[in-house]
């Protein structure tokens, strides 16, 4: 049986999956151990302490998540990426930019250890 994010997955057409299972293995790499994946807000959800960061596919982009917090401090770091006050959409047919998606969630996973 396929856990909850792999089932959200799925339901993509298949060059969007590839896009979905890069942010989350971006997402992974810098996760401490005892971080859990669900789904929350009908979205993928990685967890410590709380609610780290979320993302979710739509038609053009991946909606990355990580709370009005995470935007809010690395908003000068997005450049020409569309963002709102809570997300920032990362265009399909564009790079994921790694390292930036990483500090974030870095950032994320202390202040919610704290």
């Amino acid at each position: 049986m396929l856990n909850p994010i792999d089932e959200y997955i799925k339901d993509f057409p298949e060059e969007i999956q590839v896009k979905l299972h890069e942010i989350r293995d971006i997402i992974r790499e810098v996760l401490p151990e005892e971080t859990t994946e669900k789904i929350s807000w009908q979205m993928p959800t990685f967890y410590l302490n709380g609610n780290l960061v979320h993302f979710a596919g739509f038609k053009n982009h991946i909606g990355f998540f990580p709370g009005s917090e995470g935007i809010e401090k690395f908003k000068d770091k997005f450049g020409g990426l569309q963002f709102s006050k809570g997300g920032v959409q990362f265009n399909y047919d564009k790079p994921l930019p790694k390292k930036l998606i990483q500090e974030i969630v870095e950032y994320r996973v202390k202040q919610n250890i704290k």
